[in-house]
């Protein structure tokens, strides 16, 4: 599972997978799990919320999140990846406000949901009605989850708070060129908290979280826009080609063309 990006050619991004470790990020999508198959755990802030199979939960912009799976057995969700453009009618709900629990348990999350999701999944092909289709099974997923929701505003979570900070900045600057000090001079901390930050909290340092939020735009890049190669990882943020290289085969064992044409392949 990826993080996704807001610049690519089309506003809503899913798809059905097994699930697996993702570092703490936030983005302006608003993310929609529903757990096919295994448990799930979503971070959300400083909280941990267990998902079952059937489950479903709403992760609202801006939000820092994260997702981790401790079950033996296969683990799999239908991640949904929804642009403002989409929110409609919720906009100003989805913005200013966010859920006390963000989990609905499968015994409550109506039909329509994972209807809607698997809807969602079959448009495969842009025509005069794709987007029309997108949008308006956004809408009954928000109709029919919103309800279920408490929700508090969302100024009242802590920005200040040092992990938030940093991720936020990150995801503003990640395709900027900058260091750990410099950042740390920004942010107004020492580069000894930073550090201790990444490797308490992220569980890697600097350089590889930092990698890691390039590689997963620029992947985003390359399914999800005709840009070449060389401007994806250009645009992500990667200074040469030769590190890009290095760092996608190491998490995907070939190459950034192999990994695009695959992806067409299943398409």
């Amino acid at each position: 599972m990826l993080p996704h990006y807001e610049d690519l050619k089309k506003n809503l991004e899913i798809f059905h997978g097994e699930s697996g470790h993702i570092r703490p990020h936030l983005h302006k999508s608003l993310e929609c799990i529903y757990v096919t198959e295994g448990t799930l755990e979503l971070g959300i802030g400083q909280e941990l919320y267990h998902m079952e199979k059937h489950d479903f939960a709403m992760v609202f912009p801006e939000l820092i999140h994260h997702y981790q799976v401790f079950d033996q057995n296969p683990c799999r969700e239908i991640c949904l990846l929804s642009a403002p453009p989409l929110f409609g009618q919720y906009h100003q709900t989805l913005q200013k406000s966010c859920p006390q629990i963000p989990v609905i348990p499968s015994s409550q999350v109506h039909s329509d949901i994972p209807y809607a999701l698997y809807q969602l999944l079959d448009i495969t092909s842009e025509n005069e009605h794709a987007a029309a289709l997108r949008q308006a099974y956004t809408q009954i997923i928000l109709a029919r989850a919103l309800p279920h929701f408490q929700f508090v505003d969302k100024s009242t979570m802590d920005s200040d708070d040092i992990i938030y900070r940093v991720v936020a900045y990150i995801a503003a600057h990640f395709t900027e060129e900058f260091s750990l000090t410099q950042m740390a001079e920004n942010l107004g901390y020492s580069p000894y908290a930073l550090s201790r930050v990444f490797s308490c909290t992220f569980h890697c340092n600097f350089n590889a979280y930092l990698n890691n939020i390039r590689l997963d735009y620029a992947c985003s890049l390359l399914l999800g826009t005709d840009q070449t190669i060389t401007e994806a990882f250009e645009n992500a943020g990667f200074g040469s080609q030769r590190t890009f290289n290095r760092i996608f085969r190491e998490r995907y064992h070939m190459s950034p063309r192999d990994y695009r044409n695959s992806y067409s392949a299943d398409t």
